[in-house]
């Protein structure tokens, strides 16, 4: 019995600069960026003041006013990200077999600004150091556990399936992908509902990054704070956004005439047990993912076209990661189109990993590849082909996506077309 081959067929975004799929690809492939000066909460004490925040109304996008009040930001971002995804799938969810439907979402930091808030309020703004209980919300627990957003997905698509949260930082959005390929491969789904979600542009998520002095201090030009493999490059920008895929088996599309999007053929991820935030050089672990990914989907280096790039845009991340990517594809490195959406999008933790390889997904349907904005200064260390400043159209029959994350998580993913890559 051969092994299912795992097909996207619906793909829904909520990304700053761009809700809803296409808006979103017109913004990546005009090369906008998001990024401006944080409105959440005033940023004037903060070292870094900007973040990619997304403009939109739940209730104008069809949530009730029941689910806007129960759900934190990054719930309401992964529901209606699900929705439009299952829209363009074209499947009707009262004919699935809900114990058949299964759902996985990646997450890094849980409902962040519920908690922030809620703590705000139980401490009467944190004057008091013991809280009264007695002002949360029903809903607190909710926001303690991540769990809560694979429920809300679940409730969502009426899905009785394994639910599942995957967090492993900022590679939680490609972990949660391949997490439900593997699903799909090994039997245990028909449908899975997967992507990830986070909204963490809150104080207390800035204030840790700028304790670390991971975010760039470009305060007084927003629009290019974020600037990748730029020789000027300061740090990255915070972001927040969602974005949801519905997978199956491509034998279950063909039968219902679902278009693919592309097929999910490879993924792999290590760990590099070595720093909670820092990274060896040589991007060694990294560069075994990627192989493993390449094997996995039985692709050899000339075969990748496109590689996104997690790309935060601080200093040792870019240069590990072009280290890699030259470990992993050898002299094809050079050749190969390579580029970081957080440039436009920012860095919206646990989410970017799933909002990166829709871009992935996008570019093998249309084939072009999004660039890297504000890139404008050559780093000699940073000597690959970024595609700066704007898209190109280019041939991507496959495209590979990788992940940095804090802790020493590093995840590749190969998205193929499944018309150009045969099995």
């Amino acid at each position: 019995m051969s092994t299912p081959r795992v097909a996207v067929t619906g793909i829904g975004v909520m990304a700053p600069g761009g809700v809803g799929r296409q808006a979103f690809w017109d913004m990546m492939t005009a090369g906008r960026t998001a990024t401006r000066r944080i409105t959440f909460f005033d940023p004037s004490d903060f070292r870094c003041q900007v973040a990619a925040e997304i403009d939109f109304d739940p209730a104008k996008m069809g949530l009730t006013p029941q689910e806007v009040r129960r759900m934190d930001r990054a719930a309401q971002l992964a529901v209606l990200a699900t929705r439009e995804a299952v829209q363009d799938s074209g499947l009707a969810l009262a004919d699935l077999n809900p114990t058949r439907t299964a759902v996985t979402v990646g997450n890094a930091v849980g409902c962040t600004m519920g908690l922030e808030t809620e703590y705000t309020v139980v401490s009467d703004g944190g004057r008091k150091w013991i809280v009264d209980h007695e002002y949360a919300v029903p809903e607190m627990y909710d926001y303690f556990a991540p769990s809560s957003l694979a429920r809300e997905v679940a409730w969502a698509t009426g899905a009785e399936g394994p639910a599942s949260v995957v967090s492993s930082g900022c590679t939680s959005g490609i972990d949660a992908l391949g997490y439900a390929a593997n699903l799909i491969r090994e039997g245990t789904a028909d449908i899975v509902i997967a992507g990830s979600t986070d909204a963490p542009i809150s104080p207390i998520t800035v204030a840790c990054f700028d304790a670390i002095r991971a975010t760039s201090t470009f305060n007084d030009t927003p629009e290019s704070a974020c600037r990748p493999f730029d020789g000027n490059r300061r740090g990255l920008i915070l972001g927040e956004g969602a974005a949801m895929f519905v997978l199956e088996s491509a034998e279950s599309a063909r039968r219902r005439g679902a278009p693919i999007y592309c097929e999910i053929a490879g993924y792999a991820t290590r760990a590099n047990g070595f720093h909670m935030t820092g990274l060896k050089p040589d991007g060694r672990e990294m560069a075994e993912a990627i192989r493993l990914s390449m094997d996995q989907a039985r692709l050899n280096p000339e075969d990748i076209h496109y590689v996104n790039a997690h790309g935060s845009g601080t200093k040792q991340n870019d240069r590990h990661e072009t280290a890699a990517v030259k470990a992993s594809l050898g002299q094809h490195a050079y050749k190969t189109p390579m580029s970081s959406i957080k440039s436009m999008v920012g860095h919206s933790l646990g989410a970017i990993g799933s909002i990166e390889v829709a871009a992935c997904a996008l570019a093998v349907k249309h084939n072009v590849v999004p660039p890297t904005a504000n890139l404008t200064t050559r780093d000699p260390e940073c000597d690959l082909d970024y595609v700066p400043m704007i898209a190109r159209e280019h041939r991507t029959d496959a495209a590979l996506s990788v992940g940095s994350g804090f802790g020493g998580f590093q995840s590749a993913i190969l998205v193929v077309d499944p018309e150009a890559v045969p099995a």
